[in-house]
């Protein structure tokens, strides 16, 4: 094979000067083009990194508060169970006080009644043990001054004709004064002839009158009236007649004239208790 030997380069097979003058530009500028765009590159690289960074800088920020707000919204359920929790305890609280109340109120009211109950049993416990005339009624005056507040009164029984009241007893006024009253007479002998208790209701209790008592109470034995209880005024603490005030008056009205007629006959029997007999031999 026939070696082929090129020829050797001659001048114009060399690129003019021109020419390489201009592609040595080209390069150079190709090559600082690329090199701004690979910096340019690199910065927007960067800026892309940092935008990354707070990027992640936020969502770690919203997830710290998406955290925060569900922490929240724990803490004020927890508050609206724990205000339901209080308004149920108060609710049961107000039921509790109001049962208390209701029971308070009930036990005075029993705590009273007894109280009243305890004052009317004294009463007839003190007129029936009394064995003469003059225990029952001192016992009796005792009771009109401490039970209902009696400052001025008189104890009337009926005469044997049947015409006056005569005062066996009284208290606070001139015993003149109150020793006799036809049975006709004024708020007393309206109150015996009818033998229903009249009271005050309104007004001074405490001004003595003979004329117009705070008080009457008829005596009643066997269904007969034979005597009464005016009560003239009242201490000054005493303002008003209540409820057992009222009791007392039909306590006294029914149990003063037993217990005065009582006093009497066991008086006249000598203080003897009588035989057996007596109380076989029983009579209507």
């Amino acid at each position: 094979m026939t070696e082929f030997k090129g020829r050797p380069p001659t001048p114009s097979d060399r690129p003019p000067d021109d020419l390489k003058k201009e592609r040595d530009a080209f390069i150079q500028q190709f090559f600082r083009k690329g090199a701004q765009f690979t910096e340019e590159l690199l910065k927007e690289n960067e800026r892309l990194r940092d935008r990354m960074g707070e990027i992640e800088a936020e969502n770690r920020k919203l997830r710290a508060h998406l955290a925060s707000d569900a922490a929240i919204r724990d803490l004020l359920r927890k508050i609206e169970e724990l205000e339901h929790e209080k308004r149920d305890l108060v609710n049961r609280s107000a039921r509790a006080e109001a049962v208390q109340d209701n029971f308070s109120a009930q036990y005075a009211e029993v705590e009273g009644e007894l109280a009243n109950f305890a004052n009317l049993y004294v009463a007839t416990s003190q007129l029936h043990t009394a064995r003469s005339v003059r225990g029952v009624l001192r016992a009796l005056k005792e009771l009109l001054a401490q039970l209902l507040g009696a400052a001025a009164f008189a104890v009337y029984l009926l005469s044997d004709d049947g015409t006056e009241l005569v005062s066996v007893t009284s208290e606070g006024v001139d015993a003149s004064d109150v020793a006799r009253i036809a049975v006709t007479h004024g708020a007393i002998g309206r109150a015996f002839a009818d033998g229903e208790v009249t009271s005050r209701t309104e007004g001074d209790l405490t001004a003595t009158s003979l004329e117009d008592p705070v008080a009457v109470i008829p005596l009643h034995i066997d269904g007969r009236t034979i005597g009464a209880i005016a009560i003239f005024g009242t201490l000054p603490q005493k303002t008003e007649f209540v409820h057992i005030d009222r009791e007392l008056f039909k306590l006294l009205g029914a149990q003063a004239a037993p217990a005065l007629v009582n006093a009497r006959l066991f008086t006249d029997a000598g203080r003897k208790v009588p035989g057996i007999q007596a109380f076989l031999d029983l009579e209507d």
